[in-house]
């Protein structure tokens, strides 16, 4: 891809409670689909768009990312060992050989807002993307980035009309139905969590790490029109249960309909 590579900031050092009774200690964000995490089809789709600095904030869990990232070349290319000397590694000919991941120690009280206040901090780009990691979709990120420079305002966030859960009926006052729609998409717009931030978003983040993102940054630059939404119109998904997990899983051994990279 020809633009310039950006930053991405992947938010996962939340405690994830909404998966937790399912699955124990291991962070959502490290939860399979297919045989990799959801958390490395995020970055792969990232990846595929030519942005492959990745910068995790850590909090919760954070010795478990540690330990992922520390071991992710053993755990996905060859080893070739000759026993009694240092073990060697058959260089690795996947797409993740290009990836830079920065992991530090965000603390495990800090908002959103605190994360991406410190990521910031920690790398010289003006432009950023942020996400949440664990919210996946074929999302045309370079389409996205292009839209945010076009407008230039300090924040654009990724918008998703979702699909009903129930189908809908078009009825008259003595309840004859005239058509049934089964689960249309909505009418109104959620956020996808996918974000590309100026750096004078900072301005917006606070100094004290206690800032929420979604009820206080995010309304604060729509109030001061500095926020806007590019529509997304195709796949998306979150993964914040199990079921989630599991239709995930369903859809990567069918279709796959996120998975824009051709390997």
């Amino acid at each position: 891809m020809s633009m310039t590579s950006l930053p991405v900031v992947l938010l996962v050092g939340g405690s994830g409670s909404r998966m937790r009774a399912d699955v124990g200690n291991r962070p959502k964000h490290l939860v399979e689909v297919g045989s990799r995490p959801i958390l490395w089809h995020v970055m792969r789709l990232y990846s595929y768009f030519g942005h492959t600095k990745f910068v995790l904030p850590l909090g919760h869990h954070g010795e478990v990312f540690r330990k992922y990232f520390l071991d992710f070349s053993s755990l996905t290319q060859d080893l070739e060992f000759r026993l009694g000397t240092e073990d060697s590694r058959i260089p690795s000919s996947g797409v993740e050989k290009d990836w830079h991941v920065n992991l530090f120690d965000a603390g495990v009280q800090t908002s959103k807002s605190g994360r991406i206040s410190m990521a910031i901090n920690r790398i010289d780009a003006e432009t950023l993307c942020v996400t949440y990691g664990d919210g996946i979709g074929d999302i045309d990120v370079n389409s996205a980035i292009e839209f945010h420079r076009s407008h230039g305002r300090i924040a654009t966030v990724t918008g998703y009309r979702p699909l009903s859960q129930y189908g809908v009926l078009d009825i008259d006052e003595q309840g004859r139905v005239f058509s049934m729609n089964e689960k249309p998409r909505l009418d109104h717009w959620i956020n996808a969590g996918f974000f590309v931030f100026e750096r004078t978003v900072l301005e917006y983040l606070g100094s004290d790490g206690k800032v929420d993102l979604e009820t206080d940054v995010m309304p604060r630059l729509a109030s001061d029109g500095e926020l806007m939404m590019y529509k997304h119109e195709g796949f998306w998904a979150s993964m914040d249960t199990l079921k989630d997990a599991q239709n995930l899983n369903n859809l990567w051994n069918t279709s796959a309909p996120w998975k824009v990279w051709g390997d």
